[in-house]
């Protein structure tokens, strides 16, 4: 009986054959799991460690970022919602102002003795002034009425000095012109006459309108005569 050579390609040879081709393309790896190029598991383990520690700080570095652009989106949106009428807020004092000196202009005695239509006319004027304000304050404009209090640079201006012994050097001791604010913005500053030749001691402080924080008040003894003196 004679028997056929065996095909090396029949299927029982070529599992064999390809798991013998694939072991012999693959680097070959020491005894510290190295391959050709003397790199270690640990050595990648480590550089993927490494590169994960990089992506989690560029992260965390990315949201610190968006996070401060998205405070300070807020903080521009609300200084524009409160600061935004302004100078509208500022022209309408000159109106506010007219109306009061067209007040100040009728004597008491010309009120209680004028005919119906001009009291009417005068209680009109008024009644108008206190609405314009009335609004003006609903938007965050208020009035500074400083007389009594000490100095202050940061909401008065100085026209003129006082001399009065009865009150603290640096008191406000009469009002111009009435100063506003918004928020702790400044719209007008009071003008005022200071006190000077008084005792050194220290007047009333100067008062931020409510709800907001009065400025520091470091070097005002000495604004008041320089600002008078200008």
């Amino acid at each position: 009986m004679s028997t056929q050579p065996k095909d090396e390609n029949t299927p029982e040879n070529v599992e064999p054959m390809a798991q013998a081709a694939e072991a012999g393309t693959a680097a070959p790896a020491g005894e510290n799991g190295e391959n050709e190029a003397g790199v270690t598991e640990a050595d990648v383990l480590q550089r993927l460690n490494e590169e994960n520690e990089m992506l989690k700080e560029r992260a965390l570095r990315l949201a610190a970022e968006m996070e401060n652009l998205r405070k300070r989106t807020q903080r521009d949106v609300a200084e524009a919602r409160s600061f935004g009428i302004a100078n509208f807020a500022r022209d309408m004092l000159t109106v506010s102002d007219n109306l009061q000196r067209a007040l100040e202009a009728v004597p008491a005695e010309a009120r209680e003795k004028a005919e119906p239509g001009l009291k009417a006319l005068i209680e009109g004027v008024e009644m108008t002034e206190r609405a314009m304000l009335s609004a003006l304050e609903r938007h965050g404009v208020k009035r500074l009425d400083p007389k009594g209090e000490k100095f202050d640079p940061h909401y008065h201006q100085a026209m003129f000095e006082v001399e009065n012994a009865e009150v603290p050097a640096n008191t406000v001791v009469q009002v111009v012109q009435t100063g506003y604010v918004i928020g702790e913005r400044v719209l007008r500053p009071a003008m005022v006459g200071v006190a000077k030749g008084g005792s050194k001691a220290e007047a009333a402080p100067s008062r931020a309108p409510e709800g907001e924080r009065t400025p520091q008040e470091d070097s005002t003894a000495e604004a008041g005569p320089r600002d008078a003196a200008s």
